[in-house]
């Protein structure tokens, strides 16, 4: 019960999570996931991945192909206008859950 209720938890905030690395500048795939597991997120490829062309599709983000020094071009994410209205109402939204969680747990 425990992991499937930490997977849960992770996955609904893993976009949050990775539309605000790319708020920071322009990255590629590889490296958010690094981002995320340096930060004791356990994330894999397959999660990662379809999430970006998702937020691709949403007009969140997009990407353009850049050369990379060991020879394969890279797809670097960026957050596009539309990410502005989006960050608020989920910083607002993210603020709203947290302080109802401690409210509730608190009492």
């Amino acid at each position: 019960m425990e992991n499937k209720i930490q997977a849960q938890m992770r996955k609904w905030i893993l976009d949050f999570l990775v539309l605000g690395i790319l708020n920071k500048g322009e990255t590629y795939g590889a490296e958010i996931i690094e981002i995320l597991k340096n930060s004791d997120l356990i994330v894999v490829e397959w999660t990662v991945y379809p999430l970006l062309s998702r937020l691709k599709k949403e007009e969140m983000i997009s990407y353009n192909w850049v050369e990379s020094e060991s020879g394969h071009p890279r797809k670097y994410f960026k957050l596009t206008k539309k990410w502005e209205d989006a960050c608020k109402l989920m910083e607002e939204s993210w603020t709203e859950i947290k302080n109802t969680v401690k409210k509730i747990l608190n009492k």
